[in-house]
């Protein structure tokens, strides 16, 4: 048993006592917090959907009767045509309604670099975004999950992301949605450097979605990879999360997380006070990914009553 779920669960042993009077999950450690909830993130079933096994309409309906999950993450690269016209997605919001689930966010991606050191690119990528804010209004989700790719030096960069988001974000503020920010390769990778430009950007709309794998920012799967930490980028990114992206990939026997330790960095999550969704994404090779998925959710419940 490693370190941090010794200690995870003996946190959990010495508040028992406490939480036999109060109600469950009134604490973790010392912070208060209340239950996270589990949803689906769809680029855990990419493969089925772009092997033509399922559709993007399928989602919601097999999240709910495959898995147990009533929370849903849309991919718009999974999207048929990347439709985010209205009657698309009427469609995909009455899929939602007949499963039963709550369509929580849409992970939008190639609809430019919101940090272009050019001005008028960037200013396209702003508005290219517009069409998924309109969609992320219409399903009912509380945001729209972007990058913030952008070229040049450290400084350069956080200054031409903090410009692209915050005016996004300006955007976002009309349709009452967030605009969250995933480490997603490169310097946003960087826990300390997304930090910053969350500070500069200082929206209360604007935020991260932090992953708990994608802390690499070059080179990944080859030797000559740069990692960041990825505890420490956890604990720089949640004061600014408004959703949690529970990457994962294998499993030992003991169902638990092989890349990720999944009980330091949840306790990490839970000490903000986070009590958003905590999405699952499966990117694992060695199992499907229906047995992908049903392990991290697994995983995910189990520490959750362990708290």
């Amino acid at each position: 048993m490693s370190l941090a779920r010794r200690q995870f669960l003996q946190t959990a042993a010495a508040t028992a006592a406490v939480a036999a009077t109060l109600p469950r999950w009134a604490f973790a450690g010392e912070k208060k917090v209340v239950p996270y909830r589990i949803s689906l993130a769809e680029w855990s079933l990419h493969k089925a959907i772009r092997g033509g096994e399922l559709t993007n309409l399928d989602f919601a309906r097999v999240s709910k009767e495959e898995f147990g999950i009533d929370g849903i993450e849309y991919v718009s690269q999974l999207w048929e045509d990347k439709q985010a016209g209205s009657e698309y997605v009427g469609k995909v919001k009455q899929a939602a309604a007949d499963a039963g689930v709550e369509s929580v966010l849409i992970m939008v991606d190639s609809e430019g670099a919101l940090g272009d050191a050019d001005d008028a690119k960037r200013t396209q990528a702003i508005d290219n975004h517009k069409k998924w804010l309109e969609a992320a209004k219409e399903l009912g989700c509380h945001a729209i999950r972007v990058n913030a790719q952008s070229s040049g030096s450290y400084a350069e960069q956080l200054a031409l992301a903090a410009d692209g988001l915050g005016r996004l974000g300006e955007i976002a503020d009309q349709y009452g949605l967030n605009v969250l920010v995933e480490n997603h390769g490169g310097l946003s990778s960087n826990g300390a450097w997304l930090a910053g430009v969350m500070k500069r950007v200082g929206r209360p709309n604007v935020g991260t979605l932090p992953d708990f794998g994608n802390f690499c920012i070059s080179g990944r799967g080859t030797p000559e990879a740069v990692w960041y930490d990825r505890y420490q980028g956890m604990e720089e990114l949640m004061p600014f999360a408004k959703a949690v992206s529970a990457k994962s990939y294998d499993f030992n026997e003991d169902g638990d997380a092989i890349e990720t330790d999944y009980y330091r960095v949840m306790k990490i999550v839970l000490n903000h006070g986070y009590s958003g969704w905590v999405g699952i994404e499966y990117e694992g090779s060695a199992v499907g990914e229906y047995e992908g998925i049903k392990r991290t959710k697994a995983l995910l419940e189990k520490i959750r009553d362990a708290a």
